[in-house]
């Protein structure tokens, strides 16, 4: 208790609103725009970014725009301090705009409050249901690692990381369930947050600082255009992506971009590389099989990674 109260005192409460960001991307494309919604806490709605266009709904909006070739509609629904017990609220807002994909990514605030797991995981698992029974396909990023946040001590850091993961966990079975698709990002709130916190996290040492919402986006971007009919990833032999929901979901947790979807009876593991890093999943190299044919974007970097605007488009540009 007296470290939750030192963490306090130390993060600021939230100043201001995040820019919004919504709107119409990829205008030149022309065609009729995809209708995208993200519904969830402070996390997706940006907070502690200063551009629209650094905001994790802007970033995959625009990747998917680019990918596909088509305009996208943005409509930001999250809510800054948002638990999931806020989800049927913004589930409500959302099937206004007839959406064709939701993004939601909730779970941090119901660590640091302490909220009932059962109950936020039920909020969860309607919210997907409802967005699904209008046939709006849905990507969940789920809790992040609550025990990198770095005026968070131990041992209520320790505490911090196994409610977080224990959370993520229930959210992927919950969500799969329910006809949704989870990315895992936990272990990106970890080792790499930690490992550079200056440059992953904001002024206020608890959210992401620009960089660090692109990297997170770029971890749910490639589940984002699986779930919208473009996946160049490959498929792992049966025997080993394939496990049981409760499995699949503690597997996901220890590894970053790690996405569930169901198949069946059962749950399919599948991992994209994101940001550079070496192609694998689970341990398994892809040399034997073909490497994807990659589109060289002006930035320099390859499509399959490019995640909308990024930090580094803006040395490029400038």
């Amino acid at each position: 208790m007296r470290q939750a109260s030192h963490a306090r005192r130390i993060i600021p409460m939230a100043e201001a609103p995040p820019p919004r960001g919504d709107g119409l991307y990829g205008a030149k494309f022309g065609g009729k725009p995809i209708s995208m919604v993200i519904l969830g806490d402070s996390t997706a709605a940006g907070y502690g970014v200063h551009r629209p266009r650094e905001t994790p709904g802007a970033l995959l909006a625009t990747g998917v725009s680019r990918r596909l070739r088509r305009p996208v509609r943005l409509h930001r629904l999250a809510v800054v301090g948002s638990m999931s017990s806020g989800l049927p609220y913004q589930v409500d807002a959302a099937l206004d705009y007839e959406p064709d994909v939701a993004v939601i990514l909730i779970g941090g605030n119901d660590v640091t409050h302490v909220s009932d797991r059962d109950s936020a995981v039920r909020h969860l698992g309607d919210a997907v249901r409802r967005l699904r029974e209008v046939g709006c396909r849905v990507v969940v990023g789920t809790c992040p690692d609550i025990g990198a946040i770095q005026p968070i001590k131990r041992p209520l850091r320790w505490l911090a990381r196994k409610w977080s993961r224990d959370l993520a966990a229930a959210q992927t079975v919950a969500v799969v369930e329910a006809g949704g698709r989870t990315v895992s990002i936990g272990g990106l709130l970890g080792p790499m947050f930690e490992a550079d916190p200056v440059r992953m996290f904001g002024s206020d040492r608890f959210h992401p600082s620009a960089e660090g919402y692109a990297r997170a986006a770029a971890v749910v971007m490639p589940t984002l255009m699986a779930v919208l009919g473009e996946d160049d990833r490959t498929v792992l032999p049966a025997a080993e992506g394939v496990r049981n929901l409760e499995q699949a979901a503690q597997e996901a947790v220890q590894a970053p971009g790690t996405e569930v979807s169901a198949a069946g009876r059962w749950a399919v593991l599948r991992r994209h590389p994101w940001f550079g890093e070496p192609r694998s999943w689970f341990g398994h190299r892809s040399a034997a099989s073909p490497a994807p044919a990659t589109e060289v974007v002006p930035s320099g970097r390859s499509a399959s990674s490019a995640v909308g605007w990024t930090p580094e488009d803006q040395e490029h540009a400038s």
